[in-house]
């Protein structure tokens, strides 16, 4: 996501209004320090325009 974001620049302050989140939101997706919810995922999806398997890769043995 924090491709997606730089190269349109976009900060994560105006990423975060546009979702309805908290900068803090989107610096916490980012640093992959949280999970977005799937309503989150797909929003953020819509909003750059990209299948929501191109911002975000699941990872089976994350909770391994």
């Amino acid at each position: 996501m924090r491709v997606l974001r730089a190269t349109r620049r976009i900060t994560q302050e105006d990423l975060a209004s546009a979702l309805g989140v908290t900068r803090q939101t989107i610096l916490a997706i980012e640093n992959d320090k949280y999970n977005p919810s799937l309503g989150l995922a797909f929003k953020i999806a819509k909003y750059f325009e990209t299948p929501i398997e191109k911002v975000f890769i699941y990872n089976d043995n994350a909770h391994d």
